[in-house]
């Protein structure tokens, strides 16, 4: 890949997603943009861009920017959050509901990829409420039209389930049998509570209109700039309550980010009250 070409691959990406690229990413971009040039026939990375740069070709830039910003996430990943969402913020939200008027618990998966986060949060929140009979909803979004299509399907290999998922919460899952043998389905209880839909973080207005008690916002933030970072969590930072959670990856941090939000912990922030 030529400087001239990953320039335009760096600027495109950055315009559409607000990725922002560097030199380290290279063989990234090489790596998963090989795949989209062999589906399209093509050897030189040049050819691709010049498709890429045709007025006509837009489903090929949702393609390419769905290569680029796809990551890879499994069930009940960095636990540790889903024992807080577990053990803190459900007591602590329901036991607002009464006087907030809330007549649900929202969530958020803000970038959920295939589906595995926004399903953990499912089932820990199915599982942490089915005393308390508080209905919940997840809003699970992400950019890529591919990845919310697989969540949407919400069907996994058994291995990627049972790998990482605590015990308490195969129950939540369907064994396939026949020709979906090898593979699991989480159960229609949990599938039913969850919308997928197509958002760009930083451009145009939520897909949803009640505020939200808690957003899981992994693994994002560490592809933007510290500009496009700080816009990111003023958005983030309107979509919730009063006192609502923020959660960030374990290797991400809002240090260096212009924010209203309290460090509860490394990862953890809450936004102020009312």
């Amino acid at each position: 890949m030529r400087d001239d070409e990953f320039e335009f691959i760096r600027t495109l990406v950055y315009e559409r997603s607000r990725i922002s690229l560097d030199d380290r990413k290279r063989d990234l971009v090489i790596g998963r943009l090989a795949k989209r040039m062999r589906a399209n026939g093509m050897d030189a990375m040049g050819d691709y861009c010049a498709m890429l740069n045709a007025p006509e070709n837009e489903e090929e830039r949702s393609r390419m920017i769905d290569a680029i910003s796809t990551n890879h996430t499994f069930f009940f990943r960095e636990i540790a959050h889903f024992q807080l969402l577990r053990e803190t913020i459900i007591p602590e939200m329901s036991a607002r509901a009464r006087s907030e008027r809330w007549p649900r618990l929202n969530a958020w998966s803000a970038a959920c990829s295939s589906g595995e986060e926004p399903y953990s949060m499912g089932i820990t929140l199915a599982d942490g409420l089915k005393e308390r009979g508080w209905p919940w909803h997840i809003e699970a979004t992400d950019i890529s039209h591919r990845m919310l299509k697989a969540g949407q399907m919400a069907v996994y290999k058994e291995t990627a389930v049972t790998s990482h998922s605590p015990a308490w919460a195969l129950p939540y899952f369907q064994k396939g049998f026949a020709a979906q043998a090898g593979n699991f389905r989480v159960r229609s209880e949990i599938r039913d509570h969850v919308k997928f839909s197509q958002l760009n973080l930083l451009e145009g207005s939520f897909p949803f209109a009640e505020p939200v008690q808690v957003i899981f916002c992994r693994n994002v933030m560490i592809y933007f700039d510290k500009a496009t970072q700080a816009e990111l969590v003023a958005r983030l930072a309107k979509a919730l309550v009063p006192g609502g959670y923020l959660i960030v990856g374990h290797s991400e941090g809002l240090t260096g980010v212009s924010h209203n939000f309290q460090m509860i912990q490394p990862s953890v922030y809450r936004s102020a009250p009312a």
